[in-house]
């Protein structure tokens, strides 16, 4: 009973809090300086933060351009190679188990120090590898710091950077890895393996030695009981001139409400009142890789060859076209809003999946068999743009607002986890699948990215513009109420 009246209180502390939010915005006295201007230093922290999203998209592009002097130089079988693969989502699924216990307890700059060590150790592990077990080492510790990575990354932009600007700044991220991965194929085809690798832990470097001049999360200050560095933070984020003081007690209030809600037990995360947010983060995810995500990721250059299509004109053609689509995103995240761009990538790749499966009907028909390889070459293309415009990188964005500080860490790592569980099975079943149907599949993937649609329109709040407090009283109110 006490445990009850405990929850309702803090449910109703909620409410009154959500109710207070709305009445400041109504009254033109918005959180704080959420509407603050962009300052050098928040820019230069977001571009340290986002230099290991560049060291993960590195990370995922190195296998392809290095697959055939790696096996050639260590006498490595088809096999063997596909197990130094798969280490980087097996370091990816150890690491969402702790990347979000890690971050609230260590903080989110040192954690991004952690990740970038690791990573850098398994990048060298590969320059100087001599044998199969020290390649598979070091795609796992990489494995390991790109899972710690894809988490506290986007936690770190999204609690540091104002309200009018988060979403832009958030998906800086996702832009910065597919410039990683275009960069690392390219260059791929010049370069060796061993100096490949060498360039992918570059950036990885630079962020370990620039994360000394930026500040820590203000709001992981607040939850972790440290007020004057918070305020100092918080203060440097927003410029000297900056009056601070009502985000910075907003702040306060919110955090020091949700953290008396918690009990500090991981099963804390299923309670009534984040069964909303976790539904969100979770449902995302898993719609995401099913949906084609990963698979058209990791095996678009057999899709081409199958469709009789130059494997290197296709994947080299997807590199560039993604450049642009995430640029795009960045600029209309904040603008657009998170809901629509979320339809619009759905739509587009259920489109693109339903135009591939007809295209891979009629060839196994003899029908058209010419335009075959131009109609898949096109809605692979139209695909990846798809993909990149929305649901590849909102559904981090969406994880890090979504979820309150006291319940952050736990339920990103299961939200993390799921992500990379999904990748895995894809990744894993994909070749079987297309085996059994090529149109079969990619019919299966347009279904899915259907429902994608259909979850955004009734579960997916819109966020654009509010406080991340703002949007989680929000999420708690619904539970409350539902």
């Amino acid at each position: 009973m006490e445990r009850e009246s405990l929850e309702e209180d803090g449910l109703s502390t909620s409410s009154l809090l959500l109710k207070e939010v709305s009445t400041r915005g109504n009254h033109g006295d918005p959180i704080s300086s959420n509407d603050s201007s962009v300052t050098v230093l928040l820019v230069f922290s977001t571009l340290v933060a986002v230099s290991g999203s560049f060291v993960t998209g590195c990370a995922v592009g190195f296998s392809s351009p290095a697959m055939s002097g790696i096996k050639e130089d260590l006498g490595l079988s088809a096999a063997a190679y596909s197990l130094f693969g798969s280490m980087l989502t097996i370091g990816g699924l150890v690491a969402a188990l702790l990347n979000g216990t890690i971050t609230d307890v260590i903080g989110r700059k040192r954690t991004m120090w952690l990740s970038q060590i690791l990573s850098t150790a398994g990048w060298l592990s590969i320059v100087f590898t001599k044998n199969a077990w020290w390649l598979d080492a070091g795609r796992a510790l990489i494995g390991f710091g790109v899972g710690v990575t894809v988490y506290v990354v986007p936690v770190y932009i999204a609690e540091i950077t104002p309200k009018n600007v988060r979403g832009a700044f958030a998906s800086f991220n996702q832009f910065m890895q597919a410039c990683g991965f275009s960069l690392t194929y390219f260059v791929g085809t010049i370069v060796s393996w061993r100096t490949l690798a060498l360039i992918g832990g570059i950036p990885g470097v630079i962020q370990i030695f620039s994360l000394y001049f930026i500040p820590e999360s203000p709001r992981w200050l607040v939850k972790v009981g440290r007020r004057r560095e918070f305020e100092a933070a918080l203060q440097r984020l927003r410029g000297k001139s900056a009056d601070i003081s009502r985000e910075a007690a907003d702040i306060t209030v919110y955090t020091e409400t949700f953290e008396r809600q918690s009990h500090s037990r991981f099963l804390d995360v299923f309670q009534k009142r984040y069964a909303h947010s976790l539904t969100i983060g979770l449902g995302l995810m898993l719609l995401q890789q099913f949906g084609g995500a990963s698979a058209f990721s990791y095996y678009a250059s057999s899709i081409f060859e199958s469709a009789d299509f130059s494997s290197s004109i296709g994947t080299r053609s997807v590199a560039i076209v993604v450049m642009p689509a995430f640029a795009i995103t960045v600029i209309l995240t904040d603008k657009a809003g998170r809901r629509p761009l979320l339809m619009v990538s759905s739509a587009g790749m259920c489109l693109s999946c339903l135009i591939l499966g007809l295209s891979f009907y009629m060839q196994d028909l003899h029908n058209c068999k010419d335009v075959t390889p131009i109609l898949v070459f096109l809605a692979i293309l139209a695909y990846f743009v798809s993909l990149s415009v929305g649901m590849a990188g909102l559904p981090w964005i969406l994880m890090s607002e979504i979820f309150p500080v006291n319940v952050r860490g736990r339920a990103g790592s299961m939200v993390s986890f799921a992500h990379w569980s999904c990748s895995w099975i894809m990744s894993y079943t994909f070749n079987f699948m297309f085996e059994w149907s090529a149109t079969g599949t990619c019919f299966i993937f347009a279904g899915v990215c259907g429902l994608a649609i259909l979850f955004t329109v009734k579960l997916v709040p819109e966020t654009k513009e509010q406080a991340l407090e703002e949007v989680q009283a929000s999420l708690n109110h619904f539970s409350a109420v539902s």
